[in-house]
């Protein structure tokens, strides 16, 4: 059986479900398909943070050699787990190249711009539709710092995000304690940033998912794409385990798998799965009201809901689903040792899941030149949640063949080679 479609989203996380939201305003007959349940990948068990005023990338001057003196330590916030990979070394290569300042500042204005305009599109969102259960709340984030050479590293990181115009406040220990009861006596400050945001993930894009289908997208989970047909520089078929798609545009918004389908139809997308953990557990009473960063453990502390969530950063050890005791241990340390207020907490799932990291830390965004009908939405990294209703406005934009709101230069799947 073969379907006819108009659009073929391949991804049912934030990305693919926004889009399809978009593309529907616009009367477009959509299908969305996902591999496992909708919104099952890093868009469900992510921190739970809109950093809407982050614009510093991954990519950044001296991580690459904080992150070699990391590689050996699996325990570490960034671990690389060395591995004799092509696409690994290619992608070191490239992230080495955009760990230099000037990258650096060409990347963060885009960045703020693709976040502050989320922002106002979540705030659409919710107005004009009852999502409201899914925690939504614009409250800012705190940056805790236990030692003076995190705070000095924080105050440095605030003063090049004002030149952004970014808004955020150093507190002294005192001050954040005040905020936060719960906090360790032992701090040595703060910062709190106000433009950020915190909401339950799962629900957002399930409550999503949902409204598209009322307004006429077809949503099918559990259909895994096996093979495309290429007829030159077109998809002419999609097929998959729930049988053959035809479609005038395709849109690949598979996250961390994108790179697996480009390649059936010959087409290399220079990403990297990182790996990332979260804990959700019971929300405690008392406990924090706003997110949190415990800035030297690189853990992200989340209330959402009814839930906490807490969650560590990056493990490139390709797409290995294990879960790495001493991560997870080391997360559970952190936010002992810098909350120590919250004496019980009730943990309800450990969750691990992968996180499309490209080398400059800027989303794929847009048409690749090796097919006319193949839209790309991927490599978000760890903004993807964020930069959602955005990527999926874009690819709206891109299909209908409208001119985008943002300069795509920047997001070129090609601009690797």
């Amino acid at each position: 059986m073969e379907t006819q479609t108009d659009v073929l989203i391949i991804g049912g996380g934030v990305i693919g479900i926004c889009a399809a939201y978009y593309l529907a305003k616009q009367d477009v007959d959509v299908t969305v398909i996902e591999k496992g349940d909708i919104c099952s990948g890093s868009s469900y068990g992510n921190a739970g943070v809109l950093a809407f005023d982050h614009g510093t990338p991954t990519a950044a001057p001296g991580v690459l050699s904080q992150g070699l003196r990391w590689l050996l330590d699996a325990g570490s916030p960034f671990y690389i787990k060395p591995r004799l990979d092509p696409d690994l070394i290619r992608w070191l290569w490239h992230f080495r190249a955009a760990c230099n300042e000037a990258p650096m500042r060409r990347a963060i204005p885009v960045q703020l711009a693709l976040g502050r305009r989320s922002a106002e599109l979540f705030a659409e969102l919710h107005s004009e539709h009852d999502l409201d259960d899914d925690g939504y709340e614009q409250r800012g984030r705190l940056f805790l710092y236990r030692t003076p050479a995190g705070l000095a590293h924080g105050q440095e990181e605030l003063a090049l995000s004002q030149e952004y115009g970014v808004e955020g406040q150093q507190l002294s220990a005192d001050e954040a304690r005040k905020r936060l009861p719960v906090v360790t006596e032992d701090l040595a400050g703060a910062i709190f940033y106000p433009g950020y945001a915190q909401i339950l993930p799962g629900r957002f894009v399930q409550n999503l998912a949902a409204l598209v289908q009322k307004m006429g997208v077809r949503v099918m989970d559990h259909t895994e794409v096996i093979h495309m047909e290429r007829g030159g520089r077109t998809i002419n078929r999609v097929t998959t385990t729930r049988g053959d798609f035809a479609a005038g545009e395709v849109v690949l918004a598979a996250g961390a798998w994108s790179p697996v389908i480009a390649r059936m139809v010959g087409v290399r997308l220079l990403i990297q799965a990182a790996k990332g953990y979260s804990i959700t557990a019971k929300r405690p009473d008392p406990g924090p009201e706003i997110a949190l960063s415990l800035a030297e453990a690189k853990v992200a502390v989340t209330p959402m809901a009814e839930f906490l969530r807490f969650s560590s950063t990056l493990e490139m050890a390709h797409m290995d689903t294990r879960i790495n005791q001493r991560r997870v241990a080391a997360t559970r340390k952190a936010f002992h040792e810098f909350l120590p207020g919250i004496e019980v907490i009730e943990e309800l799932e450990l969750w691990r899941g992968f996180r499309p990291m490209s080398p400059d830390s800027l989303p794929m965004i847009g048409r690749t030149r090796k097919l006319h009908n193949l839209v790309m939405a991927t490599g978000h990294g760890m903004l993807g949640l964020t930069q959602g209703p955005i990527t999926g406005k874009l690819v709206a934009q891109i299909v209908s063949g409208q001119t985008p709101e943002f300069d795509l230069g920047p997001f070129d799947p090609d601009r690797f080679g």
